[in-house]
């Protein structure tokens, strides 16, 4: 089974997944950003593009790599991964459960200013134009697609023990 920890950025993911990871037995994080990143590292380079998620092997290397690790090792994979294009998610989806293997999609949701304080405010990575781009489209993918086709996890008023907690009991449920 997959867990997918949807959402933009500073909703939580990242820090949701690994919490999650503890509560369900025999599961693991698989973050496919690396999966972006492996193909940023090609010489010389893939066509420019302000997100790798826009090149189209992206999206069947996440599916094969997800079913290839859980042909391994059995079990759950926690996936924290921003996908705002529906059609992306589409592929993903459908990849997925051509191999059989089931999906529970998550979106961790914040509102617009608790998202903007937390991006502005990450100790970690610091204040990101990147990460505040997404706000906007964020919101639009919500209204028109995204919150249709998942479980919504409002973290406004959530920790992120909270939230996993929450989706952990869902998962098990």
């Amino acid at each position: 089974m997959i867990v997918w920890l949807n959402g933009t950025h500073g909703a939580g993911k990242t820090t949701t997944s690994a919490l999650v990871q503890q509560l369900i037995p025999d599961s693991r994080v698989f973050d496919a950003e690396k999966v972006g990143e492996t193909l940023m590292d090609i010489t010389p380079g893939l066509p420019a593009t302000d997100n790798f998620q826009h090149w189209p092997p992206w999206r069947p290397l996440v599916v094969e790599t997800a079913r290839r690790v859980l042909d391994y090792t059995g079990g759950t994979l926690v996936m924290p991964m921003t996908v705002l294009v529906e059609q992306y998610w589409r592929e993903i989806s459908t990849g997925l459960a051509q191999h059989a293997i089931p999906i529970r999609h998550f979106v961790l949701h914040a509102d617009q200013d608790t998202l903007r304080r937390r991006i502005e405010g990450d100790a970690l990575l610091g204040p990101s134009p990147f990460r505040l781009k997404y706000l906007e489209p964020y919101a639009e993918a919500a209204r028109m697609w995204l919150h249709g086709e998942a479980e919504i996890v409002d973290t406004t008023h959530l920790t992120p023990a909270q939230a996993a907690l929450q989706i952990a009991e869902a998962v098990k449920s």
